[in-house]
C-alpha cells in the first residue's frame, strides 16, 4: 500500500499521522509531498522523515493538484502496483480510516476508486457543513450521480487509474473536483466507505480558503452551465428578432433554436463534455438532433400555452427554458456525449503490475532522475 499525503505548511498532526500509519502498517509506503512549504516547516518534514515517510518537495507552492499529479507521475514511472491512497495532512483522516480505504482498493477491481466519505454529524464547522450541502446538489446536477461527500481528500486509487488521473485538469483544490466530475465519463466506478468526521478546533491547518477556493472548485460546474446560458441568450435574442420581423411565433421559435443548438452542440462537445473524438461525431450529432427536436417540440408547446394565457413573450421564454434546463443537460450528458467505456485493462503490463502488492516498499528517493524533488 502506498499512502500519499500532500502537505503545504502542515502542523504537527502530519508527524503523528505518519507515525501512526507506519506503526499500524510497517510495510506501507508513506509519501509526503511538500508543496513548497519553505524553510519554516523544515522541522516538521524532518520529523516526518524520522517517522518513516519519504518526503518529496516542490521548490515553490504549485497547489494540491500539482503535488498529487507529480507523485502520480513518479509512481507510474517506477511501475508502482497495488493500492494507492491519498489523505490530507491536517488530521481530518484517521489511521484506521486510511487503511480501510486502502484495503478496500486492494480487495476491489481495478476500475473502482474508493472514497472515504464523512457523515458531517457532530461538531462540524458551519462552513464545511454548508459547503458540502451546496456542493452535493451542484455535483449531482452536473455529474448526473450522487455523492455524499464531494470534498473528501481520502481516496483509494487502483494503480491502473494513474495515467488517467495525470491527464485531468487543475493544479489546486479544483483538481480533485475535476476528477470526480469526470470519473463516470472516463469509464471508472466509485465505492463509498463511511469514515469519521474529524475537525481540529477552527481547522487551523487547513489551507482551503472559503471564498477563493470555493470559486475554484465551482469553476467546472459553472462551465457546464455556461454553455447552456450562452445558448439561451442566443436563442432569446434570435427569437425576439425573428418574431419582430415575421410576426410568426412557431417559425421564429424553430429558427432561433436551430441557431442556438448549433452553437451549443459545438461548445458542449469540445469544452464542456470533452467528447471531441472524430469517430463519434456523427453519432453525437444525430443523437443531439433528436434530443433538440424533442426539446423544441416541448418548447413550442410551453411557449404557446404561456403566451395564449397572456404571459409576455420574454417572460414565457424564461419560464420555459428554466423548466427544460435540467432535462436538457442530463440528456446531453447521459445520451449525447456519454463516453463509451474503455477496456477493462489498459494493458497487459498494467494488469500484471496491479496484481502485486508493494512489498518491500518502493523507495522513491532511489530514483536519480528526481533526486528527492517532485517533478
Amino acid at each position: 500500500m502506498i499512502i500519499v499525503i500532500p502537505a503545504y505548511e502542515p502542523g504537527p498532526a502530519l508527524v503523528g499521522l505518519v507515525d501512526g500509519l507506519r506503526r499500524a502498517r510497517p510495510h506501507a509506503e508513506v509519501i509526503v509531498a511538500d508543496d513548497g512549504s519553505g524553510p519554516d516547516c523544515a522541522d516538521v518534514f524532518e520529523a516526518a522523515r524520522g517517522a518513516g515517510a519519504v518526503v518529496l518537495t516542490h521548490p515553490s507552492n504549485r497547489g494540491k493538484g500539482a503535488a498529487l499529479k507529480s507523485v502520480f507521475r513518479h509512481l507510474r514511472a517506477v511501475g508502482a502496483s497495488g493500492p494507492i491512497v491519498t489523505a490530507d495532512a491536517d488530521g481530518q483522516h484517521t489511521v484506521a480510516d486510511i487503511l480501510r480505504v486502502g484495503d478496500a482498493v486492494a480487495d476491489g477491481d481495478d476500475r473502482t476508486m474508493v472514497l472515504g466519505c464523512r457523515g458531517f454529524t457532530g461538531p462540524v464547522p458551519l462552513r464545511s457543513r454548508l459547503g458540502n450541502s451546496v456542493s452535493r446538489g451542484l455535483f449531482r446536477l452536473s455529474a448526473g450521480w450522487a455523492l455524499s461527500d464531494t470534498q473528501t481528500g481520502l481516496r483509494g486509487i487502483p494503480a491502473t487509474m494513474l495515467p488517467w488521473l495525470i491527464q485531468q485538469p487543475g493544479d489546486r483544490f479544483e483538481y480533485e473536483q475535476n476528477v470526480l466530475l469526470r470519473l463516470h465519463g472516463g469509464g471508472w466506478h466509485v465505492q463509498e466507505i463511511a469514515i469519521a468526521t474529524v475537525y481540529e478546533p477552527h481547522n487551523p491547518s487547513s489551507h482551503f480558503r472559503p471564498v477563493v477556493d470555493s470559486l475554484r472548485v465551482l469553476i467546472p460546474l459553472v462551465t457546464f452551465a455556461g454553455s447552456s446560458f450562452l445558448a439561451f441568450l442566443i436563442d432569446t435574442v434570435a427569437l425576439l428578432l425573428f418574431f419582430a420581423v415575421s410576426g410568426m411565433l412557431v417559425p421564429s421559435v424553430v429558427a432561433a433554436r436551430v441557431l442556438s443548438a448549433s452553437v451549443n452542440f459545438a461548445i458542449n462537445r469540445r469544452l464542456v463534455f470533452r467528447a471531441a473524438t472524430g469517430r463519434d461525431l456523427w453519432r453525437q450529432a444525430a443523437t443531439y438532433s433528436l434530443l433538440a427536436a424533442a426539446l423544441l417540440a416541448s418548447n413550442v408547446v410551453w411557449m404557446a400555452f404561456l403566451t395564449d394565457a397572456g404571459v409576455p413573450l420574454l417572460l414565457a421564454k424564461i419560464v420555459t427554458e428554466a423548466v427544460l434546463f435540467v432535462t436538457a443537460y442530463q440528456a446531453q450528458r447521459a445520451l449525447v456525449f456519454a463516453r463509451r467505456p474503455r477496456a477493462a485493462k489498459d494493458s497487459t503490463a498494467a494488469e500484471t503490475a496491479h496484481s502485486n502488492r508493494i512489498e518491500p516498499p518502493v523507495r522513491m528517493e532511489e530514483d536519480t532522475h528526481i533526486a528527492g524533488r517532485l517533478s
